[in-house]
């Protein structure tokens, strides 16, 4: 079978774009996707609960715009205020792991 030698890995597409892992613009992109994880994360779990997002603010003591603001521009949130919203407002619970650096062969 032969090899396209046009298609590229999204790896590849994310180095071309914004530079290789390491660099100022890749670690400004990386950060913005892990803050619109953290919003798509919050989001799915209100949708899933069948909660609006007034109620969610009730939950866990904050405003309406503030959750808007996170699920839809992954604002930057603060640690305190992310627990509170999984933990007070969406009955979960959070999880860090500190994964091992993949070393380049």
């Amino acid at each position: 079978m032969k090899k396209n030698k046009n298609i590229t890995t999204f790896e590849d597409h994310l180095d071309s774009r914004y530079g290789k892992k390491g660099s100022e613009a890749r670690a400004a992109f990386d950060a913005g996707f892990e803050r619109f994880k953290i919003g798509a994360l919050i989001e799915q779990q209100r949708l899933q609960l069948q909660l609006t997002q007034d109620q969610l603010a009730a939950k866990c003591g904050t405003k309406k715009s503030y959750i808007s603001r996170i699920e839809n521009e992954g604002s930057d949130i603060r640690l305190s205020t992310l627990m509170k919203i999984v933990e007070d407002g969406l009955g979960g619970r959070i999880e860090i792991v500190f994964p091992k650096k993949k070393t380049p062969r």
